[in-house]
C-alpha cells in the first residue's frame, strides 16, 4: 500500500482544470492510498467554512466521499486556507493537524509541514503569518458579513501578487537554518512540505548526519504527488490530459 502527499492545489472557480484533476485523482489513485495527506493551500483562498461556493462543494463532497470509503485524509493549513475550521473537517470527515506534524510511515520517522514557516528570510511575511494565525484575529474576521471578507481576500491576494513580483526569489525560499534546526529538533530522517512551488529533493548535511528535504510542487500545468510505501518516498508529476 502506499500513503499520497499532495499541496498547492490553489483550487478555484475560476480554475476549473485543477479541480477535475483533483476530484479524479481522488477518485482513482487515492481511493487504493493507506492515507491521503494534504499539505496546505488546497484552496485559493479561505474566508469561512460559510463560504456556500459551488465549486467548493464539489470538492467537499469528494472528499466525503473518499473519507467514506475507508481512506483517512489529513489536512494542514496552508497561508492560503488557513480559516478552513470545524465545519469544513465535519462536512468533509478530515481530520487538521497541527504544522508541523511528525509521523512514522513505512520505519521510517518524517515531519511534515506546509513550509512557509521555514521561509524565515522573509521578515515582512513572517509578521503577517503571526498575526493571520492569531485565534483572535480569525475570530474577528469571521464575524464580518461573508462579502466584506470576500473582497479583503481578494486585496490581500492582489498586494500578495504585486509584492512577489517585486521580491527576490530567495528570499521566498525556505532558509537553510530553519530546515535544519527543525529537522534537529523533531529528530526525523526526511522533511516534507510544499509552499514554494519548487518541486525536488534536496540532500541535508547536518553534519554528523544526513537528511532529506523533500518538496512537494504546484498543480497549476500538472499534478504533484509524493508517493510512500515501504520502498520510500517517491516525488512525482502527473500530467493533466
Amino acid at each position: 500500500m502506499t500513503t499520497l502527499f499532495v499541496s498547492d492545489l490553489h483550487l478555484e472557480a475560476d480554475r476549473q482544470d485543477i479541480g477535475a484533476q483533483f476530484v479524479e485523482f481522488l477518485r482513482t489513485d487515492a481511493s487504493e492510498a493507506d492515507s491521503l495527506y494534504i499539505l496546505g493551500d488546497l484552496f485559493e483562498s479561505w474566508v469561512g467554512d460559510d463560504d456556500p461556493n459551488a465549486h467548493y462543494f464539489t470538492i467537499k463532497r469528494a472528499l466525503r466521499k473518499l473519507v467514506d470509503s475507508g481512506v483517512p485524509v489529513y489536512f494542514m493549513h496552508g497561508n492560503r486556507d488557513f480559516m478552513i475550521g470545524k465545519d469544513f473537517a465535519n462536512e468533509t470527515g478530515i481530520e487538521i493537524l497541527k504544522d508541523p506534524q511528525k509521523v512514522s510511515l513505512y520505519g521510517e520517522n518524517a515531519l511534515l509541514s506546509h513550509g512557509d514557516a521555514l521561509c524565515t528570510d522573509d521578515v515582512q511575511y513572517q509578521r503577517i503569518r503571526k498575526m493571520t494565525r492569531d485565534p483572535k484575529w480569525q475570530a474577528a474576521m469571521r464575524a464580518k458579513p461573508l462579502k466584506e471578507r470576500l473582497r479583503i481576500a481578494a486585496d490581500a491576494r492582489r498586494q500578495s501578487l504585486e509584492r512577489t513580483l517585486n521580491l527576490d526569489m530567495n528570499i521566498m525560499d525556505v532558509n537553510e537554518d530553519a530546515v535544519k534546526q527543525v529537522i534537529e529538533e523533531h529528530g526525523v530522517d526526511i522533511l516534507l512540505h510544499g509552499h514554494t512551488h519548487r518541486p525536488n529533493v534536496h540532500t541535508v548535511d547536518l553534519g554528523h548526519r544526513r537528511a532529506k528535504r523533500i518538496v512537494l510542487g504546484d498543480w497549476y500545468t500538472q499534478g504533484s504527488v509524493v508517493r510512500w510505501n515501504m520502498r520510500g518516498p517517491k516525488l512525482e508529476t502527473m500530467p493533466r490530459n
